[in-house]
């Protein structure tokens, strides 16, 4: 049985397995430009950012203190955003006054559809009571 256990064992890692050690590791970053203060960067890297800008429509939107905001006239854009404010309070009243409008003419068209079908029946009733009557005369 010991002759069994000897053959099982592994005689490559011997007794113990110990891993080689891992060297360590170097500094994240060489580079000494993270210590420059910002205009030595923008000077070094030729980097001049600004935040971030797009063209909608051929207006020009800044992207300010968490807002998008207008770089074309400040004050005329103010306006034009409270006309077009207004403007939409108005066609969205005016879109509820025609859809109520059309509620309504639906309602109308349903009751006198109604009151012809009931007034077809009526007069198809009296046409029924007429050819009964002159059937029972002959």
């Amino acid at each position: 049985m010991e002759d069994l256990k000897m053959s099982l064992k592994l005689p490559r890692f011997g007794k113990s397995f110990s891993p080689k050690k891992i060297p360590p590791r170097k500094s994240a970053s060489l580079s000494s430009l993270h210590t420059l203060d910002r205009s030595t960067r923008e000077i070094e890297l030729g980097l001049e950012y600004g935040p971030p800008s797009m063209n909608i429509g051929g207006h020009m939107l800044k992207f300010e203190d968490g807002q998008w905001v207008s770089e074309s006239g400040g004050n005329a854009s103010v306006r034009e955003v409270e006309r077009l404010k207004k403007k939409n309070l108005q066609l969205e009243e005016e879109n509820n006054i025609l859809k109520l409008k059309i509620e309504i003419l639906i309602d109308m068209l349903t009751e006198s559809t109604v009151e012809y079908h009931l007034m077809e029946k009526e007069v198809e009733e009296k046409w029924n009571a007429g050819d009964k009557v002159s059937k029972l005369k002959k």
